[in-house]
């Protein structure tokens, strides 16, 4: 018989991730202040919205918690909630929601920034959770944006924050030339 294995939305649920709701999203810094607003942006996230343009709540998000290659305290608190949300639904879910927490995680190892203690653990069980919601999106269409994704987010989640870089770079044309460039070194 087969041990038991906790569900995944159990792993993320709330018991670990910063509560919406938390006084503590006032005290956590983004790129424009106090992270007050992004609890309202994390909620619109359960619906699944597509990343469309400087449409939120991705535009919001991006630009206060990945903002010109930097991360902030509150980037942190956000990633298990953006991957809560892709785990609702993996295989139907923009190839955003593996992007931004394998951005984060890359520029957080590029930058060497700190995590606060309280929100560690809650974000690496999330980071940990993306390559078994990538497995879960196998079945899926992918285009070479979604498999740039994909792959950035199971480098990052297994700690190679610059292979998750380069491999949001990936796209069938960059391949070709970094084939053609190794094979004549």
């Amino acid at each position: 018989m087969l041990p038991h294995r906790r569900p995944l939305m159990t792993t993320l649920s709330p018991l670990h991730a910063l509560a919406l709701d938390s006084s503590r999203w006032h005290e956590l810094e983004h790129a424009y202040g106090t992270a007050s607003d992004i609890p309202d942006l994390l909620r619109q996230l359960d619906s699944l919205p597509a990343s469309h343009a400087e449409q939120d709540p991705w535009f919001s998000l991006w630009s206060a918690l990945a903002h010109q290659d930097d991360v902030f305290p509150a980037s942190f608190a956000a990633v298990p909630h953006v991957v809560r949300a892709l785990a609702q639904s993996p295989s139907t879910a923009d190839a955003t929601y593996f992007q931004f927490p394998a951005v984060v995680e890359a520029l957080r190892q590029r930058n060497a920034v700190e995590i606060p203690d309280d929100l560690r653990t809650a974000y690496f069980a999330a980071l940990a959770a993306l390559p078994g919601l990538v497995a879960k999106a196998a079945d899926r269409a992918w285009d070479e944006g979604f498999l740039a994704c994909a792959l950035s987010a199971v480098a990052a989640a297994k700690g190679f924050g610059s292979v998750a870089e380069a491999a949001l770079e990936l796209t069938p044309y960059v391949a070709d030339e970094f084939m053609e460039w190794f094979h004549s070194r």
